[in-house]
């Protein structure tokens, strides 16, 4: 199963995929998030977003500033305030 992962800021929807897991830079610490974590909201830290396309692939690394993720049953979603590149 997958991952539904959503990247957003104000301007727009940056990215939207199925993935393996999303390691988020949170306020409290980094998290990562797998299909089917329990439900919850996080404020971030400005750090880098890494996500896994598929199990043990080569992550992808986003440089997100402020915001808050966001899990529940649809999957993950991340309101970053500014995205780096």
């Amino acid at each position: 199963m997958a991952l539904k992962f959503e990247l957003v800021t104000p301007a727009r929807l940056e990215r939207t995929a199925d993935v393996h897991m999303v390691t988020v830079p949170g306020a409290e610490g980094d998290f990562s998030v797998l299909e089917g974590h329990a439900p919850f909201m996080a404020t971030l830290r400005n750090g880098p977003l890494t996500i896994y396309a598929t199990a043990g692939a080569e992550p992808e690394v986003i440089e997100v500033e402020g915001g808050f993720a966001e899990v529940n049953e649809v999957g993950l979603t991340v309101l970053a305030e500014h995205i780096a590149g």
